[in-house]
């Protein structure tokens, strides 16, 4: 029998804290608290005894020591009938039930404005240890990590005065979880912190995963799917998005946002981007997001169709009706609305909208993961940036200033289309994209078959591609389309005759020395 007498609350999250003990309370159970959880429960009129009390010693070290003493953890991991009379000849006083969830630590070091100082005062010592103690005696002490069991906790105990063995084990596991999770979200950061010269990755990764949305199915409907955090979260990302409407999002949805999200971010100025099966199908800058979506809709208005919207500022009321009116969209992504955009959303609730927040800049660490059969390729995010200034003019004529801009811009575009990758760009518009094909030459072709189908013309455009030409039909092609100039990475054996090819067409080429290959 677990009947509960005692009970030790000292939690972080506070919400529903004071209902609970005082549920407790009412039950006859004598409630011990440490620091703030003391404060906030005497607050709300209950009496409490200090766990310094039980254990004849202060808080020490601003905090660090309170919990860490034998009275504590003798108290939960006394074995009921078989340790009494240990427990007795050194004063220790059974604690029947637990209730502690931990510092604040994923959301710390998700803050860009908190010091390493700062984050490591947020991992957690005594919490993880008596969490441990108590999961390890569930069959005598209940603990509690998640406040979404306060009232499951209370309705066995008004029954029965006490947890069934199967709600410990239960919780006890959740326990085990929550320790886990915590731990690993504090082993990923410092293993991240101590590659200081950025030469390694870290021999073991822990990824502190959980679970926060369970999805219909993955890509396919007999795929199972779900959707983990990785914990630290930072504003500027799906994963830490709010939706504000909308149907359940799926598992692509969330591909083709992410895609979206992360192509658009890399504008200084208003932007949008449309993403179709995970690559964008048309991108504009402009001076706001509605003329820019415009020009990024007329790219492609037939991939468009159905596809993904993200903006770089928040989106007004007039954009978002622009869009409602003029094409199906399955999500819209923008660091916020502005006044009145909700409004002209709901007029198509089925729509979904995702809010990100401002985005900072990428903390070093960033990691990309994918999995192949029994293993994890994990690889830095593609992040690297490319100044006008440092990109080398190979053919004898040097781009002009309008064409360095587009090349510039549509060397941001490429980043983000499948390889092999090949885009035409003109006034900082997309004008065709070719993606995923097993040969460049064809991603070229298909860029200039997608650019005269929505009515637009390569004449005068520039082309960006992802990797270098191994031959020199790519710049034919181009020339033949009326392109006049070309950025790419070089380090092809034919470098030499893809230059030649250029000057032939008078075409300006300029090298980058970086590949961006997305498969």
């Amino acid at each position: 029998m677990a009947h509960i007498k005692r009970a030790l609350i000292s939690v972080s999250d506070k919400h529903g804290v004071v209902d609970f003990a005082r549920g407790l309370a009412d039950l006859g159970v004598e409630i011990l608290s440490t620091g703030g959880t003391a404060t906030v429960l005497r607050q709300g009129g209950l009496e409490v005894r200090d766990v310094s009390d039980l254990t004849g010693f202060p808080e020490i070290m601003g905090g660090r020591i309170k919990t860490l003493h034998p009275r504590v953890h003798g108290g939960l991991l006394g074995r009921r009938g078989v340790d009494e009379a240990v427990m007795a000849s050194h004063g220790i006083e059974p604690i029947d039930l637990l209730a502690v969830n931990l510092y604040p630590f994923r959301e710390t070091a998700s803050d860009p404005d908190r010091t390493p100082d700062e984050i490591v005062e947020q991992i957690d010592i005594g919490g993880p240890a008596m969490l441990r103690a108590a999961a390890k005696n569930h069959d005598a002490v209940t603990v509690v990590v998640e406040p979404n069991d306060y009232d499951t906790v209370l309705t066995a105990l008004r029954a029965a005065r006490e947890v069934p063995y199967e709600m410990r084990l239960q919780l006890a596991g959740k326990a085990f979880a929550h320790v886990a999770s915590y731990d690993s979200a504090i082993a990923h950061w410092l293993g991240w912190q101590s590659d200081m010269d950025g030469s390694h990755m870290p021999d073991d990764l822990v990824l502190p995963t959980r679970k926060v949305m369970q999805l219909r199915y993955g890509e396919n409907p007999h795929q199972r799917a779900a959707v983990y955090s990785l914990g630290m979260q930072r504003a500027g990302t799906i994963g830490a998005a709010r939706q504000v409407q909308g149907k359940a999002l799926s598992y692509n949805n969330l591909l083709d946002a992410d895609a979206a999200l992360e192509c658009v971010k890399q504008f200084a100025e208003p932007a949008c981007v449309i993403v179709k099966h995970a690559n964008p199908c048309g991108v504009a800058t402009a001076d706001d997001i509605l003329d820019a979506y415009r020009r990024a809709y007329t790219t492609d208005p037939v991939s468009a169709f159905g596809g993904i919207i993200a903006f770089n500022r928040p989106l007004d009321p007039g954009t978002a009706e622009t869009i409602l009116k003029r094409q199906f969209v399955e999500v819209l992504v923008a660091p916020s609305l502005a006044p009145g955009a909700e409004e002209v959303l709901a007029t198509k609730p089925n729509i979904r909208a995702l809010v990100t927040g401002r985005w900072h800049d990428a903390p070093i660490g960033t990691i990309q993961l994918r999995s192949i059969g029994g293993a994890l390729l994990v690889q830095d995010v593609d992040a690297a940036e490319m100044d006008p200034a440092e990109v080398k003019v190979v053919s004898r004529r040097a781009p002009t200033e309008r064409e360095m801009k587009d090349l510039m811009f549509a060397w941001k575009v490429v980043r983000f289309v499948k390889s092999n990758a090949i885009v035409f760009c003109k006034d900082t518009t997309t004008i065709g994209i070719g993606a995923g094909q097993m040969s460049r030459i064809y991603s070229t072709r298909i860029a200039t078959i997608k650019a005269a189908d929505a009515g637009l013309a390569v004449k005068g455009s520039v082309m960006a591609s992802d990797a270098f030409f191994p031959f020199r039909d790519n710049v034919d092609a181009a020339a033949e389309h009326g392109a006049t100039a070309i950025i790419q990475p070089g380090g092809s054996v034919r470098d030499a005759e893809v230059v030649k090819a250029a000057d032939e067409h008078g075409l300006a080429m300029v090298f980058t020395g970086m590949r961006h290959f997305r498969h």
